[in-house]
């Protein structure tokens, strides 16, 4: 089984990782949405509110599950027998960072690191982003889906 985890934080779940997630749907046979749990890192919304976010915007999806796991994520795959880590790419500054994760967790492990390039019209979109147009009570139309609009 081709089994790919697909890490991060996600706060919140954004167009740009819906078109990864979606688009990487015909390249696994299962594909684990895996948030993160960071306790140095301040979160908008909560892991529950994410989890939620994603479960919802994936609901009917029988080759996706939404996880949440602590520690190093090539543990986490280990755990899950998942042979793949799943990576979105903006922009080459993206791809400079995500590299060099890449070659580490492939020295820690036999895990392989796949990159899809986010569509373009959807490079643009990151969290950081949709949090500020949230802050400054700002339209997410377009950057998010429904699923994180409704909240």
């Amino acid at each position: 089984m081709r089994r790919a985890v697909f890490p991060g934080s996600f706060d919140p779940i954004t167009l740009g990782h819906y078109d990864i997630i979606e688009r990487s749907l015909t390249l696994f046979d299962e594909i684990i949405i895996a948030i993160g749990i960071n306790a140095d890192k301040k979160y908008m919304f909560s892991l529950e509110e994410r989890k939620q976010f994603i479960e919802e915007a994936f609901k009917g999806e029988s080759k996706i599950k939404v996880m949440t796991y602590k520690g190093l994520t090539v543990d986490f795959c280990k755990q899950q027998n998942a042979n793949f880590i799943l990576r979105g790419l903006r922009n080459p500054a993206d791809f400079e960072f995500e590299k060099a994760i890449a070659h580490t967790n492939r020295k820690m492990s036999e895990i392989e690191t796949v990159f899809l390039l986010t569509s373009s019209g959807k490079s643009y979109i990151s969290s950081s982003i949709v949090r500020d147009v949230l802050r400054n009570g700002g339209d997410v139309s377009g950057l998010v889906p429904d699923t994180v609009k409704a909240k």
